[in-house]
């Protein structure tokens, strides 16, 4: 979730999708203004934290950069769940990795936080020459979906700090105190009690 003071806000974004989309290059390319060649799998999940000054108001993301790997999948539930944010990417010279990318926006919906603010990036914007998705094709399912919808290129750096800034943008400026554990515990005692001693 997004929660903090006045005009401090420290926010939750987690990144889903295929192998090989580019997720951590996007991450590293924003967090660290660099670019791999060759980026490691990730194992599991990796956290990134980076700020932003955005509209009077400081943003703090806490990044979770999830594997893509089909093993790992029943561990995302975990980074996502009570994120504020969410950047689904996918890799436009793969139409898998798009029907990848759109079981994700699926998943979200039913099982992600109802206000979370999602984004959909169309990375490797660079290989024009090797699309399969379109840019057309991406942007009407994000707009029927409710996500915006941006691509990126983490090796050329466009569009990357962009599709963060337009996140902390969008997220919800007050949000309502959370009660993660879903029920409100009240310590008084039930009408029609009276106290009563133990072993009389």
């Amino acid at each position: 979730m997004a929660s903090g003071g006045h005009n401090n806000l420290n926010a939750k974004l987690v990144l889903l999708g295929d192998m090989g989309a580019g997720k951590s290059s996007l991450v590293i390319r924003f967090v660290k203004g660099q670019f791999l060649e060759f980026q490691e799998s990730t194992i599991g999940a990796a956290f990134f934290s980076s700020t932003l000054a955005v509209n009077n108001a400081t943003v703090k993301f806490e990044i979770w950069d999830t594997a893509g790997q089909e093993r790992y999948h029943s561990l995302a539930p975990m980074y996502y769940r009570g994120a504020a944010a969410a950047i689904i990417v996918y890799d436009i010279t793969s139409s898998d990795s798009f029907a990848r990318a759109k079981k994700w926006v699926q998943e979200l919906q039913k099982q992600g936080n109802p206000n979370m603010v999602m984004a959909l990036a169309g990375n490797k914007a660079d290989l024009e020459d090797r699309r399969k998705v379109t840019a057309e094709e991406a942007r009407l399912y994000a707009e029927e979906n409710g996500l915006f919808f941006m691509e990126t290129s983490a090796k050329t750096a466009v569009n990357v700090n962009d599709i963060f800034y337009e996140i902390a943008k969008r997220l919800p400026r007050a949000q309502p105190a959370q009660n993660p554990a879903g029920m409100v515990l009240v310590d008084r005692p039930a009408e029609g009690t009276r106290a009563t001693s133990c072993c009389t």
